[in-house]
């Protein structure tokens, strides 16, 4: 009797513990798409993920005066390679990093074009860290809507490779070039 009655606690106890809303709620709670998300480009038209169901994404936060910047080359060389096989890069200009993207869009446009032939779609200045941060990088950094990880932009040019889906795969440190194998392979894959 002893044995049937400890059985059917134990059985209460875990079906009771199953039905704590907080526990449903946050292991059911559905990521969310970058494809849910519109922004302003860089000529202040508006910009629609919906329009890349299908394609394989790769947004970065760029900067002029950035000992980066050179990366610019590499991400167009590799946009011209890939863009025809399902592939695009965004480009988010931000200002957060010691003041290293301090020009307007209309200057940063004409800085991208005239020094790299930047020609993958460039979006509207935007704060990628802090108070201020735009819902699509709170999108990128937070695990919660994500579904992958949270992450902190550490640097200008920091990449977040998202799949066709428009989900989060992989967060790429601002310092590993654009050109590396880790990105042309998951392209390629």
């Amino acid at each position: 009797m002893k044995t049937i009655t400890f059985s059917l606690v134990a059985l209460i106890f875990v079906v009771c513990s199953n039905l704590n809303p907080k526990k449903t709620m946050s292991s059911t709670s559905p990521k969310i798409s970058i494809h849910s998300f519109t922004v302003q480009d860089i000529n202040g038209q508006t910009y629609d993920f919906a329009a890349l169901k299908g394609k394989k994404i790769l947004v970065v936060n760029t900067a002029s005066k950035c000992g980066l910047t050179p990366q610019y080359e590499d991400l167009e060389t590799l946009y011209k390679t890939y863009k025809d096989k399902n592939f695009i890069i965004v480009g988010f200009p931000a200002n957060n990093f010691m003041g290293q993207e301090p020009g307007s869009n209309e200057n940063i446009a004409d800085f991208c074009k005239k020094n790299y032939g930047v020609s993958f779609p460039m979006m509207s200045k935007i704060s990628v860290k802090g108070k201020d941060m735009h819902p699509i990088y709170k999108f990128l950094t937070e695990k919660e809507s994500n579904g992958l990880e949270d992450s902190n932009v550490q640097w200008n040019f920091q990449k977040y490779l998202l799949d066709e889906d428009g989900f989060l795969v992989k967060v790429i440190s601002p310092q590993t070039s654009p050109m590396d194998a880790s990105i042309v392979d998951w392209i390629k894959g």
